[in-house]
Protein backbone atom coordinates (compact mmCIF):
# COMPACT_ATOMS: atom_id res chain seq x y z
CA UNK A 1 0.00 0.00 0.00
CA UNK A 2 1.36 3.25 -0.55
CA UNK A 3 -1.42 5.90 1.20
CA UNK A 4 -1.16 7.94 4.07
CA UNK A 5 -1.71 6.47 7.65
CA UNK A 6 -1.28 7.37 11.56
CA UNK A 7 0.25 5.65 14.50
CA UNK A 8 -0.36 6.82 17.70
CA UNK A 9 3.02 7.94 19.65
CA UNK A 10 3.49 7.76 23.41
CA UNK A 11 2.52 11.04 24.16
CA UNK A 12 -0.36 10.72 22.25
CA UNK A 13 0.70 12.29 19.28
CA UNK A 14 -0.58 11.16 15.46
CA UNK A 15 2.55 10.65 13.46
CA UNK A 16 1.54 9.94 9.78
CA UNK A 17 3.75 7.34 8.04
CA UNK A 18 3.10 6.24 4.06
CA UNK A 19 3.98 2.03 3.26
CA UNK A 20 5.26 0.45 -0.12
CA UNK A 21 6.91 -2.13 -1.47
CA UNK A 22 6.88 -5.96 0.25
CA UNK A 23 9.92 -7.67 2.25
CA UNK A 24 12.09 -7.15 5.11
CA UNK A 25 10.89 -3.41 6.64
CA UNK A 26 13.22 -0.16 6.37
CA UNK A 27 12.36 2.87 7.80
CA UNK A 28 13.31 6.56 6.46
CA UNK A 29 14.11 8.81 8.74
CA UNK A 30 14.42 12.51 7.07
CA UNK A 31 16.50 15.52 7.89
CA UNK A 32 16.03 18.89 8.20
CA UNK A 33 13.27 20.40 6.54
CA UNK A 34 12.49 17.15 5.19
CA UNK A 35 9.04 15.53 5.22
CA UNK A 36 7.88 11.74 4.14
CA UNK A 37 7.63 13.29 0.48
CA UNK A 38 11.43 14.13 0.77
CA UNK A 39 12.00 10.44 0.93
CA UNK A 40 9.63 9.79 -2.07
CA UNK A 41 11.88 9.29 -4.59
CA UNK A 42 14.36 6.47 -2.45
CA UNK A 43 11.44 4.73 -1.01
CA UNK A 44 10.54 4.03 -4.58
CA UNK A 45 13.76 2.68 -5.75
CA UNK A 46 13.73 0.51 -2.70
CA UNK A 47 10.55 -0.57 -2.62
CA UNK A 48 11.23 -3.62 -5.34
CA UNK A 49 13.06 -5.47 -2.36
CA UNK A 50 11.54 -4.20 0.80
CA UNK A 51 8.66 -2.86 3.02
CA UNK A 52 9.37 0.99 3.05
CA UNK A 53 8.48 3.06 5.88
CA UNK A 54 8.46 6.92 5.13
CA UNK A 55 6.79 9.46 7.44
CA UNK A 56 6.69 13.38 8.84
CA UNK A 57 8.59 13.90 12.00
CA UNK A 58 6.74 15.25 15.20
CA UNK A 59 5.92 19.34 13.89
CA UNK A 60 6.15 18.39 10.22
CA UNK A 61 3.59 17.65 7.13
CA UNK A 62 0.88 15.36 8.61
CA UNK A 63 1.95 14.49 11.55
CA UNK A 64 0.98 16.06 15.04
CA UNK A 65 2.67 17.33 17.95
CA UNK A 66 2.04 17.62 21.59
CA UNK A 67 3.55 19.40 24.26
CA UNK A 68 6.98 20.60 24.86
CA UNK A 69 9.79 19.09 22.61
CA UNK A 70 12.32 16.82 23.64
CA UNK A 71 14.32 14.43 22.22
CA UNK A 72 12.54 11.18 23.34
CA UNK A 73 9.36 11.85 22.10
CA UNK A 74 11.06 11.46 18.68
CA UNK A 75 13.06 8.94 19.95
CA UNK A 76 9.41 7.51 20.85
CA UNK A 77 7.76 8.56 17.25
CA UNK A 78 10.43 6.16 15.97
CA UNK A 79 9.91 3.33 18.31
CA UNK A 80 6.00 3.36 16.77
CA UNK A 81 6.92 2.75 13.47
CA UNK A 82 8.86 -0.16 14.52
CA UNK A 83 6.14 -1.64 16.52
CA UNK A 84 4.26 -0.96 12.86
CA UNK A 85 6.72 -2.32 10.74
CA UNK A 86 6.29 -5.89 13.39
CA UNK A 87 8.53 -4.97 16.05
CA UNK A 88 11.69 -4.64 14.40
CA UNK A 89 13.24 -2.60 11.64
CA UNK A 90 15.98 -1.47 9.31
CA UNK A 91 16.33 1.82 9.97
CA UNK A 92 18.34 4.56 7.23
CA UNK A 93 19.10 8.33 8.68
CA UNK A 94 19.87 11.38 6.88
CA UNK A 95 21.66 13.87 8.58
CA UNK A 96 19.91 15.19 11.17
CA UNK A 97 17.82 11.97 10.97
CA UNK A 98 20.75 9.88 11.09
CA UNK A 99 21.84 11.43 14.81
CA UNK A 100 18.04 10.18 15.98
CA UNK A 101 18.50 7.22 14.53
CA UNK A 102 21.83 6.86 16.63
CA UNK A 103 20.02 8.38 19.60
CA UNK A 104 17.18 5.75 19.28
CA UNK A 105 19.60 2.91 19.23
CA UNK A 106 21.18 3.96 21.88
CA UNK A 107 18.11 4.03 23.81
CA UNK A 108 16.79 0.80 22.93
CA UNK A 109 14.26 1.39 20.11
CA UNK A 110 14.45 -2.33 18.54
CA UNK A 111 16.80 -1.72 15.35
CA UNK A 112 17.88 -4.84 13.67
CA UNK A 113 20.01 -2.95 11.90
CA UNK A 114 20.94 0.88 10.23
CA UNK A 115 22.64 2.67 8.01
CA UNK A 116 23.04 6.66 8.23
CA UNK A 117 23.84 9.26 6.21
CA UNK A 118 26.45 12.28 7.17
CA UNK A 119 25.30 13.00 10.56
CA UNK A 120 26.08 16.45 11.26
CA UNK A 121 28.15 16.20 13.79
CA UNK A 122 31.61 18.38 15.05
CA UNK A 123 34.56 16.80 15.18
CA UNK A 124 36.59 19.80 16.72
CA UNK A 125 35.25 21.41 19.92
CA UNK A 126 36.83 24.45 18.41
CA UNK A 127 33.72 24.35 16.34
CA UNK A 128 31.34 24.27 19.49
CA UNK A 129 31.10 28.36 20.06
CA UNK A 130 30.02 28.61 16.27
CA UNK A 131 27.27 26.18 17.12
CA UNK A 132 25.96 27.85 19.85
CA UNK A 133 25.85 31.17 18.10
CA UNK A 134 23.88 29.29 16.01
CA UNK A 135 21.57 27.69 18.78
CA UNK A 136 21.05 31.48 20.30
CA UNK A 137 20.13 33.19 16.84
CA UNK A 138 18.10 30.49 15.49
CA UNK A 139 15.99 30.26 18.64
CA UNK A 140 15.43 34.36 18.92
CA UNK A 141 14.45 34.09 15.39
CA UNK A 142 11.86 31.42 16.04
CA UNK A 143 10.65 32.88 18.99
CA UNK A 144 9.75 36.41 17.02
CA UNK A 145 8.32 34.45 14.44
CA UNK A 146 11.06 35.33 11.89
CA UNK A 147 10.45 31.88 10.41
CA UNK A 148 11.60 32.63 6.78
CA UNK A 149 15.11 34.41 8.50
CA UNK A 150 15.49 31.35 10.80
CA UNK A 151 15.26 29.05 7.20
CA UNK A 152 17.86 31.47 5.62
CA UNK A 153 20.01 30.87 8.74
CA UNK A 154 20.02 27.57 8.77
CA UNK A 155 20.97 27.27 4.61
CA UNK A 156 23.43 30.01 5.13
CA UNK A 157 25.06 27.21 8.21
CA UNK A 158 24.79 24.58 5.75
CA UNK A 159 26.95 26.53 3.01
CA UNK A 160 24.32 27.75 0.89
CA UNK A 161 26.11 31.61 -0.84
CA UNK A 162 22.91 34.35 -0.29
CA UNK A 163 22.70 34.51 -4.33
CA UNK A 164 21.32 30.53 -3.46
CA UNK A 165 19.59 31.54 -0.76
CA UNK A 166 17.19 34.09 -2.56
CA UNK A 167 16.80 31.91 -5.30
CA UNK A 168 15.33 29.33 -2.72
CA UNK A 169 13.41 32.05 -1.23
CA UNK A 170 11.96 33.03 -5.30
CA UNK A 171 11.04 29.27 -5.16
CA UNK A 172 7.57 27.04 -5.30
CA UNK A 173 9.08 25.14 -2.44
CA UNK A 174 9.83 28.28 0.15
CA UNK A 175 6.34 28.32 2.17
CA UNK A 176 6.97 24.76 3.01
CA UNK A 177 10.25 25.48 3.78
CA UNK A 178 8.99 28.38 6.07
CA UNK A 179 6.63 26.01 7.43
CA UNK A 180 8.94 24.02 8.99
CA UNK A 181 11.41 26.68 10.39
CA UNK A 182 10.24 25.65 13.66
CA UNK A 183 11.13 22.08 13.55
CA UNK A 184 14.94 23.64 12.82
CA UNK A 185 15.15 23.81 16.97
CA UNK A 186 14.37 20.26 17.05
CA UNK A 187 17.05 19.19 14.84
CA UNK A 188 19.24 20.95 16.96
CA UNK A 189 18.61 19.38 19.98
CA UNK A 190 18.77 16.23 18.48
CA UNK A 191 22.67 16.86 18.41
CA UNK A 192 22.76 18.34 21.41
CA UNK A 193 26.31 19.94 22.35
CA UNK A 194 27.13 19.27 18.50
CA UNK A 195 30.69 17.34 19.63
CA UNK A 196 30.04 13.29 18.61
CA UNK A 197 28.72 11.11 21.45
CA UNK A 198 31.52 8.58 21.42
CA UNK A 199 30.63 7.42 24.34
CA UNK A 200 26.94 6.58 23.80
CA UNK A 201 27.88 5.46 20.68
CA UNK A 202 30.17 3.25 22.52
CA UNK A 203 26.65 1.27 23.99
CA UNK A 204 25.56 0.53 20.41
CA UNK A 205 26.13 -3.38 19.10
CA UNK A 206 23.97 -2.85 16.29
CA UNK A 207 25.10 -3.61 12.79
CA UNK A 208 25.78 -0.16 11.29
CA UNK A 209 27.21 1.43 8.21
CA UNK A 210 28.17 5.11 8.02
CA UNK A 211 28.36 6.80 5.17
CA UNK A 212 29.47 9.93 3.75
CA UNK A 213 29.97 11.92 -0.10
CA UNK A 214 33.21 11.87 -1.87
CA UNK A 215 32.31 15.50 -2.86
CA UNK A 216 31.01 16.78 0.55
CA UNK A 217 32.84 19.03 3.00
CA UNK A 218 35.35 17.69 4.96
CA UNK A 219 34.06 18.24 8.78
CA UNK A 220 31.24 15.91 7.23
CA UNK A 221 33.24 13.25 5.70
CA UNK A 222 35.44 13.13 9.39
CA UNK A 223 32.66 13.19 11.49
CA UNK A 224 31.15 10.02 9.22
CA UNK A 225 34.30 8.21 9.90
CA UNK A 226 34.71 9.23 13.41
CA UNK A 227 30.93 8.01 13.91
CA UNK A 228 31.50 5.24 12.33
CA UNK A 229 34.86 4.23 14.50
CA UNK A 230 32.88 4.82 17.64
CA UNK A 231 29.98 2.26 16.81
CA UNK A 232 31.44 -1.26 17.94
CA UNK A 233 29.89 -2.89 15.04
CA UNK A 234 30.26 0.36 12.58
CA UNK A 235 31.61 0.27 8.96
CA UNK A 236 32.10 3.21 6.72
CA UNK A 237 31.26 3.74 2.99
CA UNK A 238 32.29 6.73 0.91
CA UNK A 239 29.80 7.43 -2.26
CA UNK A 240 32.73 8.77 -5.18
CA UNK A 241 31.18 12.43 -6.24
CA UNK A 242 28.64 12.84 -3.74
CA UNK A 243 27.42 15.45 -1.65
CA UNK A 244 25.44 16.17 1.46
CA UNK A 245 22.74 16.27 -0.91
CA UNK A 246 22.96 12.21 -1.93
CA UNK A 247 21.08 11.25 -5.12
CA UNK A 248 19.13 8.68 -4.71
CA UNK A 249 19.92 6.16 -7.28
CA UNK A 250 23.13 6.23 -6.35
CA UNK A 251 22.52 5.60 -2.57
CA UNK A 252 19.58 2.87 -2.65
CA UNK A 253 21.66 0.09 -4.16
CA UNK A 254 24.03 0.55 -1.19
CA UNK A 255 21.32 0.69 1.12
CA UNK A 256 19.99 -2.68 -0.32
CA UNK A 257 22.91 -4.34 -0.62
CA UNK A 258 23.56 -3.47 3.51
CA UNK A 259 20.39 -4.31 4.07
CA UNK A 260 19.68 -7.26 2.28
CA UNK A 261 23.20 -9.25 3.81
Amino acid sequence: MDNVCTVTSGDGTPIAYRRSGDGPSVILVGGALNTAESDAPLAKLLAPRFDVITYDRRGRGASGESGPYAVERETEDLAALVEVAGGSASVYGMSSGAALVLEATAAGVPITQFAVYEPPYATDPAELPGNAAYRERLMELLARGRRGEAVELFLSLVGMVPDMIARVRRSPTWPELAGLAHTLAYDNAVLGPGLIPADRLATIRTRAMVVDGGASPLPLRDAARAVAQALPRGRHRTLTGQTHEVAPHVLAPVLEEFFAA
